[in-house]
């Protein structure tokens, strides 16, 4: 009987980009990529920033490479791939994942303040990912995976400008995938759910009579899994979208979420 050996998650020769990953998620991801063999490199909007994700990734063993680099603005992301392209290597994977919120009511948001978050979250992807295909078609491929969230799914109140751009991003993935599948790229989307950080903390936090946060409570209440996500938890999903396991996955938003999107909630007592 015939073998079937799954195609290999080893990243070793594969330069990644991961955009916005100084901290948080963004450096999870490239951990896990980089303890699959990727050369790192990320960009924040500021050195300092730079400087602290330097030496974090120092600490972890990880020589990555840094830049400073306003995802939004095109003219700076061209300079910086084509300086990223001269001084490490051609971008085989790029991780949009530099992103912000504003939870604000609707009504009290401004328009300059909506533009500003679909900026981050949806133009940038576009621009940085516009930055990279013409080269990944050159080299016969690559892999594009764009930071979605459920709230590429779900409304919620105050965050309405984060919610179009998400859900934005999701069409762009999916447009992307149908634009380049020809070339062997493979663009595809992970939403993450609640996942514990340091700015979560405070809405994790025991209250002095010893009880769980109200939105502690609910959260975990709508979780099957019972529990908040670790940041770790997305970088299985993310090497399984970077590597060759994924190339006849294109288009995918893979929501790593403890199950959230499927689950209706508990009914009440």
């Amino acid at each position: 009987m015939a073998q079937c050996t799954p195609k290999s998650f080893d990243l070793t020769g594969k330069v990644a980009l991961i955009t916005g990953a100084s901290y948080g998620i963004g450096m999870a991801i490239a951990k896990a990529m980089a303890a699959n063999g990727a050369t790192i490199v990320f960009n924040d909007i500021k050195q300092e920033l730079v400087d602290k994700g330097l030496a974090a990734y120092e600490e972890a063993g990880i020589k990555a490479h840094g830049y400073v680099c306003d995802v939004t603005d095109e003219d700076a992301v061209n300079a910086m791939v084509a300086k990223i392209t001269e001084e490490v290597g051609h971008i085989n994977i790029l991780v949009n994942n530099a992103g912000i919120i504003k939870r604000i009511p609707m009504t009290e948001m401004t328009a300059a303040q909506f533009r500003q978050v679909i900026d981050v979250d949806l133009n940038a992807p576009f621009i940085v990912a516009k930055a990279v295909i013409p080269d990944m078609i050159a080299q016969g491929g690559g892999k594009i995976i764009n930071i979605c969230s459920m709230m590429s799914e779900l409304g919620r109140e105050t965050v309405s400008a984060y919610a179009a751009a998400k859900g934005g991003l999701k069409m762009l993935t999916k447009n992307i995938a149908s634009e380049y599948g020809e070339y062997n790229i493979q663009c595809n989307g992970i939403g993450p759910g609640y996942i514990a950080t340091p700015q979560t903390a405070p809405l994790r936090e025991r209250q002095p009579d010893g009880s769980r946060h109200p939105f502690d409570s609910f959260i975990v209440a709508k979780t099957p899994a019972g529990r908040w996500g670790e940041a770790e938890d997305l970088g299985g999903p993310a090497v399984f979208l970077a590597s060759a396991a994924s190339d006849f996955v294109n288009g995918l938003i893979l929501y790593v979420d403890g199950g959230i999107l499927a689950y209706i909630g508990k009914q009440p007592q």
